[in-house]
């Protein structure tokens, strides 16, 4: 593992109001991780903030987005640090926010050739807006990397498909509604339900990733970890919940292989919301569990 550049993006400009005139709280999601301790599992690490514009309701109407423009905006800008600050000696940590906050990264991936996108998440996010019941581009952000949607937010800076759709894996969703599993069983994203998941087991699905990677040339691939993939027990402090989700130890067995493969470019983390937990009980035991992870992997690296 190169040594960690921590990248907050407190932004939350991808979900609606939990309630009327309640903003999303996501966007504190990095001072709630620091002060709980995630940081010091990183012994060389740099930091830095990417501010985001301020939280709206607003809908945009030709593309049916809400806050659109500040979404480009706030991508471009990310973009634009990663053009000026990412090296291959440094391994990008984006702690969100929502899961919007992949949209910067993705836009520096697509300019760097044939990339993969692993999307770990308890919802496919496969959708775009007509199909979408909030308007909230987190919602929408693995169609988005694979080009789907409105050409504001699939096409900035015309970088289109920001990932192959071939490649982009979404691992892990437990929402089993028809109409919303048809959409990415119909395309040509790779979709491993949790169901699916479990029968065929996690390293059987590692397997099979690892595989595709090295015979489609993938360069590199990302990793998209939405914290409302583990199970509601063990995080209920998110924004949209439902039963199950990966328990602890298979979120070990899923992150250590793909954070110790010498392809992957970077990782975002999103939609924990401190709100939702206000005395840290979930958050501590999830800020334990993730850093022993990357302890694990440190150690297997040197």
């Amino acid at each position: 593992m190169k040594n960690i550049y921590l990248i907050e993006c407190p932004s939350n400009l991808g979900l609606k109001e939990p309630r009327p005139g309640q903003e999303p709280g996501v966007n504190k999601l990095p001072d709630w991780l620091r002060r709980w301790g995630l940081y010091d599992y990183f012994p060389n690490k740099q930091i830095v903030r990417l501010d985001a514009p301020s939280y709206t309701m607003d809908l945009d109407v030709k593309s049916g987005v809400r806050n659109a423009d500040a979404l480009v905006n706030y991508a471009i800008k990310q973009k634009r640090f990663f053009e000026q600050e990412i090296d291959e000696s440094v391994f990008p940590f984006i702690v969100g926010g929502d899961c919007s906050v992949l949209l910067g990264p993705l836009l520096s991936l697509a300019e760097r050739g044939n990339q993969a996108l692993f999307y770990l998440d308890g919802h496919t996010d496969f959708i775009w807006p007509s199909l979408s019941q909030t308007g909230g581009a987190g919602g929408m952000a693995a169609a988005f990397a694979a080009g789907r949607g409105p050409e504001k937010i699939s096409n900035i800076l015309g970088l289109k498909p920001y990932i192959k759709e071939e490649h982009v894996w979404c691992v892990g969703n437990r929402e089993y509604v028809d109409w919303y599993e048809q959409v990415i069983i119909d395309s040509e994203a790779t979709y491993i339900p949790l169901n699916r998941l479990r029968s065929m087991g996690i390293k059987s699905c590692i397997d099979s990733f690892f595989y595709h990677i090295e015979n489609k040339k993938v360069s590199g691939f990302w990793i998209h970890f939405d914290v409302d993939v583990l199970n509601d027990e063990l995080m209920p402090a998110v924004d949209s919940r439902s039963p199950d989700g990966l328990l602890y130890q298979e979120l070990r067995d899923l992150l250590l292989p793909l954070l110790g493969n010498s392809k992957v470019t970077g990782m975002s983390m999103s939609i924990l919301d401190p709100d939702l937990d206000p005395d840290g009980f979930y958050t501590e035991r999830f800020v334990i569990q993730l850093g022993q992870i990357f302890k694990e992997v440190f150690k297997q690296i040197r």
